[in-house]
């Protein structure tokens, strides 16, 4: 949510020298359903798919969608449920503190505390507020009812028979360690990778870890 390619910089740095390598922005609808649509739509015949967080979400979408089109898939730092009520309620109020009191004032108050692990450099948190202003409010909304309204994917992932990778920073807050192993047992072909040292976002946390789990996947 809110990121762009960026977050994926380290990844796209090792893994694109013999693969193409695409990150499809997530701004164009309010709905997972028509996000994933788009990105399907952009995507090639055959590709294989990972996703972090919201990404990780849409990509359960695109599985209940075209499951024939996705050659292997991974989930970092995610939810298959669909968002808890207490949590839903308090979209609509988020996003109209974001109009009265400014994007990065909210980020920095209300989210940005849950993302890294104590020891990750804080200067993370710089990338993420320039990827979040650089997109702006009006994609915080669209994405905060997209999230607001999924479907509980936990169905999808039990059907899946692709290799997959459930990636998790080991002091994920946002994305609790119950997530992860509830995917694992929907999936018990799965491959669960335990970052240590990481929050929420491992792929710029600890990049060298993220990058050997997903060559590894992918090959």
């Amino acid at each position: 949510m809110m990121c762009d390619a960026r977050l994926f910089a380290p990844q796209i740095a090792a893994l694109s020298a013999g693969r193409t390598v695409q990150v499809p922005a997530l701004t164009g609808a309010e709905t997972m359903e028509a996000l994933a649509e788009q990105v399907l739509s952009q995507a090639p015949p055959r590709f294989a798919l990972a996703g972090l967080s919201m990404g990780g979400i849409l990509a359960m979408e695109m599985l209940r969608q075209a499951p024939e089109r996705i050659e292997r898939v991974a989930f970092l730092d995610t939810n298959p449920r669909a968002e808890l009520p207490e949590v839903q309620a308090g979209r609509a109020p988020q996003v109209a503190r974001v109009r009265e009191e400014g994007l990065g004032s909210v980020l920095r108050r209300e989210v940005f505390p849950h993302y890294l692990h104590p020891e990750s450099d804080p200067a993370i948190l710089d990338l993420c507020e320039e990827m979040a202003l650089a997109l702006g409010p009006d994609i915080f909304e669209r994405q905060s009812l997209a999230l607001r309204d999924r479907a509980d994917a936990q169905e999808v992932l039990a059907a899946v028979r692709q290799p997959t990778l459930i990636l998790t920073g080991e002091d994920d807050r946002l994305c609790p360690m119950d997530r992860h192993t509830r995917m694992a047992a929907l999936m018990p072909h799965a491959r669960l990778v335990v970052v240590p040292r990481a929050g929420h976002l491992p792929t710029l946390e600890q990049p060298a870890a993220v990058n050997a789990a997903l060559n590894e996947w992918l090959t």
